[in-house]
């Protein structure tokens, strides 16, 4: 069986999951504490990050985007990636932004510096950093709506990786709370569609140790 090293409030690794199970693909979690630098993890992923998932011939793989990539190409149904070459560019060009620019002026500034810091021992939160996040999820939930005014998903009329990877930052920084729902409508509507998915509730599941999630957080109504 396919094994994925992950962590709780891992974008990456909350992308990965959604993919091997929209594809139906079954495979076992292990959290993977990066902060201890085990020899045997630093084997599979010099890099000592997650996520890495371990193939049933013992094959690792490692970066989110690339094992997503990889799973599209062995189990092409359903298709994550867009039938034709714009609209894999589009996909690509929005996984980049939420695995890029998202995560630079959000995930960072409020997961980052609330829960992992403490986490991997890097000091206090920064406050200038909070603030900075809580202002710009702003700009990134209007871009949200303004797409999806335009079209059924994010990236095209079909569903794809560029909804998941958005999706899977949003519920590291829902997790906390500080997703302002309220006040963007059109976001809100497309993240419940992707929260009612069977693909996404195990991650609405997940509790790390000493930090607890919102009520509305597993609420699929809100």
């Amino acid at each position: 069986m396919r094994i994925l090293h992950h962590l709780w409030l891992s974008p990456q690794c909350r992308k990965v999951r959604i993919v091997l199970l929209e594809k139906k693909i079954e495979f076992e979690l292990r959290i993977e504490k990066v902060w201890e630098r085990r020899e045997a993890f630093l084997a599979l992923n010099p890099a000592g990050e997650v996520p890495v998932l371990v193939e049933p011939d013992g094959t690792a793989l490692s970066d989110g985007n690339a094992i997503s990539e990889f799973l599209d190409e062995i189990h092409p149904d359903p298709p994550l990636f867009g039938r034709h070459p714009p609209e894999r560019a589009e996909v690509r060009r929005l996984v980049a932004w939420f695995d890029r620019k998202f995560d630079h002026e959000v995930t960072e500034n409020l997961v980052g510096e609330k829960v992992m810091k403490r986490f991997l021992g890097l000091g206090e939160p920064r406050s200038r950093a909070i603030r900075a996040g809580l202002k710009n999820i702003h700009t990134h939930l209007e871009y949200i709506a303004y797409l999806i005014e335009r079209r059924k998903w994010l990236a095209g009329e079909q569903i794809s990786l560029a909804d998941f990877a958005a999706a899977a930052h949003l519920s590291t920084v829902d997790y906390l709370g500080d997703v302002p729902w309220d006040e963007h409508e059109g976001a809100k509507d497309w993240y419940a569609r992707i929260k009612s998915r069977p693909s996404f509730r195990p991650l609405l599941g997940d509790h790390i140790p000493g930090v607890a999630p919102p009520k509305h957080y597993e609420n699929l109504d809100f």
